[in-house]
């Protein structure tokens, strides 16, 4: 059986003759590469040819050295301007002559320049942070016109330094739980951090951390996220109209970067919980020119707990911990060239010995590495790379053990990545952005290994699965009129799943009857797309627009879950000849409005999502039942959609600010071999979802925040009957996800106090009195989850009670909730 053939999504079919990964692969890319080289040059002949000069440079925060993301640079005159990139660079084509160049930034003073421009200027503008004082305090927020007058739909970016003031489980900010209160995104269920995005499954939301892709985003069986406010700088949510510098997933991109470091002074900054505590340190490697940040976390609850837990109990072995490390340096060696090296790692340990001889013995370590490597560079002041190598490693193990008996299941996932990025600006009217994307994966499917005593038991290891992913993309960021501005894009992917490996023949048991061997870099699968992108915002007023999105995207890793949770258990898997990659497309439109001078901001959004070659487990399998084969053997496939509407309103400054949020939408899923081959319910559907987030400050010292949220209970599947047949206890369950749990909703609340910022102080030699600013600064934050001690469900079970014989005997479904009403109080502190 001749293995080596390269499948096209589209239903064609072409065979690779030579069965080589690399030249059929620079065949692929070199028209491609050569069409998205030519378009920068064919760009300005799309608009009217004028003389226009160019100015660009980088904007940072002027007490840090911090770049700014997404500041405003523009012309006052005329009003039209740019935005930095994520690296604080900005590129402005202005006509020659005097201008009044503005910059404007959340939190800054606004910088403005009077000058005469006649040939391309470099200007780098360090912002002061802004200081506005009206009748005691007045809470400048955001003032940006991104809501109406950008192309991105469903694309949200969090403000990091006001997540220190949301109510938060056990006083622990989390960012995940953060983007849970937007509208489209669903939780996962009570105190967990997965995140859903409008129907899609965990697996299909891409995470990036500095650009090197987590697997795993969740500590503590998915309660808290792997993720460190304190280390992270930006956060950006992409629900729907996804760019093609963007690829890999199919339902939303959370991109995260880390901070720089501080290249003007050392400090640092922490807090202590009920839980866990933290620490950062940044400081100049040298001063103005290179920066580090090395960021702490670890909890102390086995710490906590092992005093009340007596030696001869149950549970005097049981321990869990986990800590995080975060760390990034970066070096500026001239205007044009910018270093940046940044790693993240981090680890869940759960152990478990009981207090007898001969009690079983459990240690579930599991956890990320990623380390990133980027090079900035620029050519010119129209032309901006940005180089990046990366690495990440999932990995997971159960060790178990019981007299002399062992037992060890463990899987993982690594990629090495090698990504380009070109952004260039030809004119005033055009931002195009192209490049390429490689990863090599090996993944490790669910592996077994049994031993009793000096005798190790023959199970087939299945060897670690290898693949090639690779991408070349285009994009034009556009404005077709003054009106009418336009995102398009397309990507080409390619995936090639290589050997070595082996497949197993099985029969209808699902036994090896026999074997084929793929040798390294031998061809096993290949797959290859072109994936469109595009969306545009039509402008109907000075503070209203309407915008609509198209993308299709395929997906070329999927997880295989056991579970309706995200557990560390589930296992990463490739495309192959049994295993089709995801394929997702949305269509989506929406009306957007700022209210108020930009005050408030309002908008509603439509969508509708199909998906394909969606797999689950088959019905009644388990991690260990095909014994290190066939990884697909239990796999079963088919389709889902998704639709729905949302609902958004904001106010952005004041005392009193925040949100509210309104989903509503239907999540379907069809599989042949599950539920007869009849339509379901998704476990991640939820018609109504309703968050409510406000903070007020009340004044410099006293800040306080609320969060209140709603939803439509979980689709699950119970047993609606139980019989004795012959002895034997035997269950009727619902459909697939039949039954709906009772509506969660809980409310949190949160008080924060700071320290005073001014300290008064005497001259020793005059004895005048005067105020300056603190040098350590502190503030407690006091926090209730679930303030109205709400039982919300986490999972429902069954129970007997009575006896047959007499008649008493009956079955009771018991609803077991995770958390009641929570206090918790974290002191924080930054110097």
């Amino acid at each position: 059986m001749d293995q080596r053939v390269l499948l096209w999504t589209n239903g064609g079919l072409a065979r690779d003759a030579a069965g080589s990964f690399a030249p059929l692969m620079l065949k692929m890319m070199v028209p491609f590469a050569r069409a998205s080289a030519l378009l920068p040059f064919l760009a300005p002949l799309l608009c009217c040819a004028q003389h226009t000069v160019t100015l660009s440079g980088y904007v940072k925060d002027a007490s840090s050295g911090e770049a700014l993301i997404g500041a405003n640079v523009y012309v006052k005159e005329t009003m039209r301007g740019t935005a930095t990139n994520v690296y604080g660079y900005y590129v402005l084509n202005i006509e020659p002559g005097t201008h009044t160049i503005v910059m404007s930034f959340v939190g800054f003073e606004d910088n403005v320049q009077v000058l005469d421009v006649q040939s391309d200027l470099k200007l780098n503008i360090e912002a002061k942070p802004g200081s506005i004082v009206v009748e005691e305090v007045e809470i400048v927020g955001e003032r940006s016109k991104a809501n109406t007058e950008g192309t991105q739909m469903g694309t949200v970016d969090l403000d990091v330094q006001r997540l220190s003031t949301l109510p938060a489980l056990l006083g622990e900010v989390d960012i995940l739980k953060t983007i849970q209160f937007l509208p489209g995104v669903k939780s996962n269920g009570e105190g967990n951090s997965g995140f859903y995005v409008r129907g899609g499954g965990p697996d299909q939301n891409l995470i990036l951390l500095d650009n090197a892709t987590v697997y795993n985003a969740s500590h503590l069986f998915g309660f808290f996220s792997v993720f460190n406010a304190d280390a992270v700088k930006n956060i950006e949510l992409i629900k729907g109209g996804m760019p093609a510098n963007y690829g890999g997933r199919i339902s939303s991109v959370l991109d995260i970067n880390m901070k720089e470091g501080n290249d003007k002074g050392f400090h640092g900054q922490g807090g202590i919980g009920l839980i866990s505590s933290r620490l950062t340190l940044e400081g100049p490697l040298v001063k103005d020119r290179g920066s580090f940040i090395v960021s702490g976390r670890r909890t102390y609850i086995d710490v906590l707990t092992k005093p009340f837990l007596n030696d001869t109990g149950s549970f005097s072995g049981t321990g869990y911990y986990f800590y995080d490390l975060n760390a990034k340096a970066n070096y500026r060696l001239s205007d044009k060239d910018r270093f940046f090296l940044s790693g993240y790692f981090g680890r869940d340990v759960f152990t478990f010995k009981g207090a007898s001889e001969g009690d079983p013995a459990f240690r579930i370590p599991w956890g990320n590495t990623t380390v990133s490597a980027r090079w900035n560079h620029v050519f010119g002041p129209k032309l901006f790379l940005n180089t990046t190598a990366t690495y990440s490693d999932y990995s997971f193990a159960f060790d178990a053990e019981q007299d002399q008996f062992a037992f060890k299941l463990f899987s993982g996932i690594k990629d090495y990545g090698l990504k380009l990025d070109l952004a260039h600006y030809p004119t005033a009217r055009h931002h195009l952005k192209y490049g390429a994307q490689y990863i090599y994966h090996v993944y490790t499917t669910s592996t077994v290994e049994v031993s009793s005593g000096d005798t190790e038991f023959d199970i087939d290891t299945p060897p670690k699965l290898h693949a090639h992913e690779s991408a070349v993309y285009v994009l034009d960021d556009f404005d077709v009129t003054d009106l009418l501005r336009v995102n398009a894009g397309v990507r080409l992917t390619r995936f090639d799943h290589v050997g070595p490996y082996t497949l197993y023949e099985l029969d209808e048991r699902d036994r090896a009857i026999g074997q084929e061997e793929f040798s390294v870099g031998e061809h096993i699968a290949s797959y290859m797309a072109l994936e469109p992108r595009l969306s545009a915002r039509y402008t109907l007023g000075p503070n209203s627009s309407v915008k609509a999105s198209f993308n299709r995207g395929q997906q070329y890793v999927h997880l295989a879950s056991f579970s309706s949770i995200a557990l560390p258990t589930d296992v990463w898997i490739p495309s192959s000849n049994g295993v089709k990659p995801q394929i997702g497309t949305q269509y989506a439109g929406g009306y957007f409005r700022d209210l108020f001078e930009d005050a408030y901001e309002a908008s509603v959004e439509v969508y509708y999502k199909d998906f394909d070659n969606l797999i689950e487990y088959a019905e009644g399998a388990q991690p260990q039942n095909n014994g290190n084969t066939n990884y697909d053997a239990q796999l079963v496939f088919g389709t889902g959609y998704s639709y729905g509407a949302e609902f958004f309103a904001k106010k952005r400054t004041g005392k009193v600010n925040g949100w509210l949020g309104y989903t509503w939408s239907k999540t379907m899923r069809q599989f042949p071999d599950i539920n007869e081959g009849r339509e379901f319910a998704s476990r991640w559907d939820r018609r109504h979802d309703l968050s409510l987030v406000m903070g007020y400050e009340h004044s410099k010292r006293w800040s306080f925040g609320m969060s209140f949220v709603y939803a439509t209970g979980q689709a699950v599947t119970l047993p609606v009957n139980r019989y004795f047949i012959e002895g034997q206890l035997v269950s009727e369950f619902t459909e697939r996800n039949g039954y709906r749990m009772v509506p969660y909703h809980r409310l949190d609340l949160s008080a924060t106090l700071t320290n005073k910022e001014h300290k008064t102080v005497k001259d020793p030699l005059t004895g005048e009195e005067k105020e300056v600013l603190r040098k350590f600064r502190s503030s407690w934050t006091f926090g209730v989850y679930n303030a109205y001690n709400r039982r919300n469900p986490y999972f429902i079970y069954f129970g007997t009670d009575g006896v047959p014989a007499n008649g008493s005997f009956q079955i009771v479904a018991k609803q077991v909730s995770l958390f009641s009403i929570l206090p918790s109080v974290t002191w924080n502190f930054k110097f």
